[in-house]
């Protein structure tokens, strides 16, 4: 699906949120099928999801914002 300039999808935060939380998990099962050490990427992966996640829906919302401004 090609996104046209200015179309976000219909839920863009919950998407984002599932995008990334999908790959924490997946972060997960790798870690722990390779016998990583789970307690120190538990965290490292949680954190990530946390910084992507925070920083997808600050560019959301800043696209958003411009867009009020140019109608």
């Amino acid at each position: 699906m090609k996104l046209e300039p200015g179309v976000l999808p219909k839920h863009p935060y919950r998407d984002s949120a599932l995008l990334y939380g999908a790959f924490a998990v997946i972060s997960i099962v790798i870690v722990f099928a390779t016998d990583g050490n789970l307690l120190v990427a538990v965290p490292v992966i949680a954190g990530c999801f946390v910084l992507a996640t925070a920083y997808n829906w600050w560019r959301i919302r800043e696209r958003l914002e411009a867009e009020e401004q140019d109608s």
